[in-house]
């Protein structure tokens, strides 16, 4: 196996929007196989983000904290919003889960040993911003279709597995 395998790309409301895969370190599974697992994958992440009792709990102390400093009076402030599952580990893969603050997730399938995962993500989803979100003729939940993300993309994922 080699660094990164695949990316897939789903929307907020679970729907698979975009699919790559780098090189042969997955098994090849075909287009219904990817809409079911980016439809699982979605709920799972609904699931697990509400799996979360002890965030209530210490923002709720960091609440009352903070009113005791500011002479009793509760100062409101944006909550953290729940995360979800972020990381997947096997002995053959790892997957890697970016949530957007719009509910977009990047999964990006790498190799266990792969370092910098995170690194990776945040230039994918650069990538995904420049090229995808600025793209005049894109819109928004829909696949995402555009050469120029295609381009790029490979580009940085044939560097980072060509480091390895």
């Amino acid at each position: 196996m080699r660094g990164v395998l695949a990316l897939i790309v789903i929307n907020k409301a679970g729907g698979l929007i975009y699919n790559r895969t780098f090189g042969d370190g997955l098994n090849q599974l075909n287009t219904n196989d990817y809409l079911v697992l980016a439809g699982t994958f979605h709920g799972v992440h609904a699931i697990t983000a509400r799996l979360n009792p002890v965030k209530g709990f210490v923002s709720a102390q960091l609440q009352q904290q903070a009113a005791a400093n500011v002479g009793g009076v509760a100062i409101p402030g944006r909550p953290e919003p729940p995360s979800g599952l972020e990381v997947l580990e096997s002995e053959n893969f790892r997957l890697q889960c970016f949530n957007t603050l719009t509910g977009t997730k990047f999964l990006l399938f790498t190799d266990t040993m792969q370092t910098n995962v995170d690194i990776a993500m945040r230039r994918v989803y650069d990538l995904y911003s420049d090229y995808v979100m600025k793209n005049p003729f894109y819109q928004l939940e829909m696949p995402i279709r555009c050469e120029t993300f295609d381009r790029k993309l490979n580009s940085y994922i044939r560097e980072i597995n060509s480091s390895r």
